[in-house]
């Protein structure tokens, strides 16, 4: 597992909640690297984002590293460019229209020709990952969701929630 928090109301409260996340890590034989572990900080990157008590900012290192990333000129670029992408498309509307001239390029025995309408589409995948917020705290008045997919191998869940009928907030994801 890559990342999880634990969040609390007082020093008791985060002990009894670190508790049980550990307990649940042995449970299933799950390890840390303790390298980078932060136990009870006021604030820290998730997920790229900077949590702290300004509330959820976007690490600047992670859109400038998206701004200043080349058109790609082959098919190993696209499959990293989209990789890069791809983890917030779910915040991204419309994200498999947008992003359909770079994954055609990506189809067996297609010539790489990297078309007007393939780096417009690049162009508008770096504006939405660089200009608007993908990640927004919890609301607490509003439901919350739990996706889950699994596999042969794998168990994933998400719990998040929708504004305005769209997936904006993810609060928690595990894979088993």
């Amino acid at each position: 597992m890559d990342d999880f928090c634990v969040f609390w109301s007082s020093s008791d409260d985060f002990l009894s909640n670190l508790s049980k996340v550990l307990k649940r890590y042995r449970e299933k034989n799950l390890t840390l690297d303790w390298e980078k572990c932060h136990f009870m900080v006021t604030h820290g990157i998730v997920l790229g984002h900077i949590i702290s008590h300004n509330g959820i900012e976007v690490d600047k290192a992670k859109t400038n590293l998206i701004v200043n990333l080349p058109p790609p000129t082959s098919v190993k670029a696209i499959r990293y460019s989209l990789g890069h992408a791809g983890f917030y498309r779910r915040f991204i509307k419309d994200f498999s229209r947008i992003a359909k001239p770079l994954t055609n390029l990506l189809a067996k025995d297609v010539p790489f020709h990297f078309s007007e309408e393939c780096h417009v589409a690049f162009i508008k995948l770096k504006e939405a990952l660089t200009s608007a917020p993908v990640l927004h705290p919890h609301i607490w008045g509003d439901p919350f969701e739990l996706m889950c997919d699994a596999s042969d191998y794998a168990v994933g869940v998400v719990l998040g929630q929708r504004v305005d009928k769209k997936p904006m907030s993810y609060i928690m994801r595990v894979t088993l």
